[in-house]
């Protein structure tokens, strides 16, 4: 009895540096705008390696690079929030599809080559 002061302070004090090791340890939200800003990268990269038609394939070829890029941010991300920032990527990728040449080519590139095309 005469140490429940001291246990109860320590225990406060354990509690306290976990929080503070969780809250200090989490993903900033310049670090998220990054990783999105990566994202767009990641999926038309993947659209123009694996083509149409491959969606799971393209998700979980960008879910293990952003594992092996960002090992610290996929310790704090669920599977289901990294799918969904995926989704804004694809939807940003098809937007500039259809507004910018430099891109349609980019991809249309690898299609020409899958298919036995010429490369430049």
């Amino acid at each position: 009895m005469d140490n429940l002061p001291l246990f109860a302070a320590v225990f406060v004090i354990l509690i306290l540096a976990a929080w503070l090791y969780i809250f200090l340890t989490r993903p900033s939200d310049d670090q998220i705008t990054a990783v999105k800003a990566w994202l767009l990268l990641a999926v038309t990269n993947a659209e123009r390696d694996l083509g149409g038609g491959t969606g799971k394939l393209k998700l979980r070829q960008v879910y293990d690079l952003f594992i092996q890029r960002f090992p610290y941010i996929a310790r704090w991300i669920s599977f289901d929030i990294f799918s969904g920032w995926v989704d804004e990527a694809l939807d940003e990728m098809k937007r500039l599809l259809t507004s910018n040449q430099a891109i349609q080519d980019y991809i249309n590139h690898a299609d020409a080559t899958r298919e036995g095309g010429e490369t430049s």
